[in-house]
């Protein structure tokens, strides 16, 4: 159990930074080029380059050169399970997402 947790940890600390955790939200659809990345999210090319490199040091993301064109794509099952998780709790229309019970009516504890 120990070794899981500390790669749990370590993939949890790729996770941490929103622009890395949008950059897997687009990819999970499939493999993407830079330029379809930085357009649909709306980061810069040097942030952009960063994040990717980060994503593809962790082990995270994968790269596929086409002439000038660098495409990425998601190379963990389990990064798809993750966010698919994490959209499904983030990002679900309001109407989807599970109301909080209301405290009205509870005793004080």
């Amino acid at each position: 159990m120990i070794p899981a947790s500390e790669s749990a940890a370590v993939l949890m600390r790729s996770l941490s930074h929103p622009q890395r955790l949008l950059v897997l939200c687009a990819l999970v659809d499939g493999e993407r080029s830079v330029a379809e990345l930085r357009q649909q999210l709306g980061i810069e090319q040097v942030p952009m380059s960063q994040q990717l490199m980060r994503l593809r040091s962790d082990g995270l993301v994968e790269a596929r050169r086409d002439g000038t064109t660098v495409y990425y794509s998601i190379v963990r099952p389990e990064i798809l399970t993750i966010v698919s998780a994490l959209h499904a709790a983030f990002c679900a229309p309001a109407k989807t997402k599970r109301k909080r019970p209301s405290r009205e009516g509870r005793p004080r504890t």
